[in-house]
């Protein structure tokens, strides 16, 4: 049996208390079971381990247990990645954690970052002449004036726009 998340194909889901050892470089999801529906609630990954206990002493048991009501609620599924380096686990796990965003998680999700600045613009000055770009906020000048309207051009971006004249 095996289930997609995102792109991949998982291993499982399996209740938890049916998991043993060994592990080695792979992905894995906690499920919560919801009848027939599964909640991911936590994304991890393991280098290798032969210990049994290995998710009972894990440090967000608890709060896998809170979030299923039971043990018996609680799934794995798991993505084997022999070949991967810790690296192409992390990513694997980042883009699970922005799409399903797993409540059990919430410690590790890094907070995206915007790839743009916002520009905080100045007041435009009312009794001023000035025509101001509203792309990038340089002055713009008048290149050409028609009959019932003038056309400006931006001297940083090079855009234009037209005002009627009053």
């Amino acid at each position: 049996m095996s289930i997609q998340i995102l792109q991949y194909e998982f291993l499982g889901p399996i209740p938890i208390t049916e998991w043993g050892p060994p592990m080695e470089k792979l992905v894995y999801l906690i499920l919560s079971r919801n009848k027939d529906k599964f909640d991911i609630i936590y994304a991890g990954d393991c280098q290798k381990t032969d210990d049994k206990s290995f998710f009972t002493n894990h440090g967000k048991f608890k709060c896998w247990l809170e979030q299923s009501g039971s043990e018996q609620s609680l799934y794995l599924a798991i993505l084997p990645l022999f070949e991967s380096s810790n690296e192409k686990r992390m990513n694997v796990i980042q883009k699970i954690l922005s799409q399903y965003k797993p409540h059990c998680n919430s410690d590790d999700m890094i907070e995206s970052k915007p790839d743009y600045v916002v520009r905080v613009s100045e007041e435009p000055d009312i009794n001023s002449d000035k025509i101001i770009c509203a792309c990038c906020g340089s002055e713009m000048n008048l290149e050409k004036t028609l009959e019932k309207s003038n056309l400006y051009r931006c001297t940083g971006c090079g855009l234009s726009d037209t005002r009627l004249n009053s």
